[in-house]
C-alpha cells in the first residue's frame, strides 16, 4: 500500500467518524442541551490531549511569543463549534454538514483577502460557485428558507477564521498542544452556554449519556487519523477526500433521521464539492509550476 493510498483511506475513515459523531450529537441534542453536550466533548478531550502532552515532555502552558495566536483560534474555535452545534440541534444533519462544507472556500478567500496569498480567477472563480452552492442550500429569498440555517453558516465562518489563524501560528507550537488548549475552549463554551440558558441534565439520561461519550471517543479517533493521513502522502492528492463527510452525513441523515434532501439541496452541495476539489486541484497545480525546472544536462 502507497503512503498516499494509506492517506486517502485515512482521511475518508476519519470523515465517517466525524459524521458519525456529528450525528450522535445530533441524538444526544434531543434530551440534552447542547451546552452540556460541548462541555463534557472539550472535558473529555482537554484531558486525553493533556495527558498525551506531558507524556511526551512537552508544556501545557504556551510561551509568551504563541500566547496570542493560540487565544484567537480559540475564540475561533468556540464561534465556530457553538454555530454548528446549535445547526446540528436545530436543523437535518444533511443541511448543516453541507454548509460546512463550504469552509475551504472560505479559507481560500480570506487567506487573499486577509493573508495576501496570491489566489488567481480560477480559484476566485470556484470560490463564487461554492458561494452559490450555499446560497442554493439557503435559499433566503424562499419560502422555505429556515433562519436555523444561519447557525450552520456561522460555524463555517468560525472554522474558517480558526484555520486561517492555525496558517499563521508559530511553527515551534506542538500540535498536541494546540489541540489541547482547543478542546479546554470548546468545554468553557459549553459550561458558559449553561451559564446563559440553564437547564443541564444531571445525571443525564444512559442514552444519552452513551451518545455522547461515544461522540467524545469517536472524536478524538479522527482527529488522530486526519493527522496521520496528512503526515503519510501527499497533501493535494488526500485534501479532496475531506469531502467524503458529506457524503457519509448524507447516508447517516437518511437512515437514522429519515431526512430527504430536496434537488436544491444536493445540486447545492454537488456545486459547494465540485467548487472546493476544483481549488484543491488548481493549488496542487500552481504549486508544481512554480517548482524550479531542472538545470540544463540533468
Amino acid at each position: 500500500m502507497t503512503a498516499n493510498v494509506r492517506g486517502i483511506l485515512l482521511m475518508c475513515a476519519a470523515m465517517a467518524a466525524f459524521a458519525v459523531e456529528d450525528a450522535l450529537i445530533k441524538l444526544a441534542s434531543a434530551s440534552v442541551p447542547a451546552g452540556q453536550i460541548l462541555a463534557s466533548i472539550g472535558l473529555g478531550g482537554a484531558a486525553v490531549f493533556a495527558a498525551a502532552t506531558l507524556a511526551r515532555g512537552l508544556r501545557l502552558r504556551p510561551d509568551a511569543a504563541h500566547a496570542r495566536p493560540l487565544a484567537a483560534r480559540c475564540l475561533c474555535e468556540m464561534v465556530g463549534t457553538m454555530g454548528f452545534v446549535t445547526a446540528l440541534s436545530l436543523i437535518p444533519l444533511s443541511i448543516a454538514s453541507a454548509i460546512l462544507q463550504a469552509t475551504p472556500l472560505v479559507v481560500t478567500a480570506g487567506a487573499a483577502l486577509i493573508l495576501g496569498e496570491a489566489v488567481g480567477w480560477r480559484r476566485w472563480s470556484a470560490v463564487v460557485a461554492g458561494f452559490a452552492g450555499m446560497l442554493l442550500i439557503l435559499r433566503p429569498a424562499g419560502a422555505g428558507f429556515d433562519p436555523n440555517a444561519l447557525w450552520a453558516v456561522l460555524g463555517m465562518a468560525g472554522l474558517a477564521a480558526r484555520d486561517l489563524v492555525t496558517r499563521r501560528m508559530p511553527a515551534g507550537l506542538p500540535t498536541m498542544v494546540v489541540a489541547t488548549w482547543g478542546f479546554a475552549a470548546v468545554a468553557v463554551l459549553g459550561l458558559g452556554m449553561l451559564a446563559v440558558s440553564g437547564g443541564a441534565v444531571w445525571p443525564p439520561p444512559p442514552l444519552a449519556a452513551r451518545q455522547i461519550a461515544a461522540a467524545t471517543a469517536i472524536g478524538l479517533v479522527a482527529y488522530w487519523m486526519i493527522i496521520e493521513a496528512t503526515r503519510c502522502g501527499d497533501v493535494s492528492a488526500i485534501a479532496p477526500f475531506r469531502y467524503t463527510r458529506l457524503v457519509f452525513a448524507l447516508g447517516l441523515g437518511f437512515v437514522v433521521f429519515a431526512e430527504r434532501p430536496d434537488a436544491w439541496t444536493l445540486g447545492g452541495a454537488a456545486l459547494i464539492i465540485a467548487s472546493g476539489i476544483y481549488t484543491v486541484l488548481r493549488e496542487r497545480a500552481r504549486m508544481r509550476s512554480a517548482l524550479p525546472s531542472d538545470p540544463p544536462g540533468r
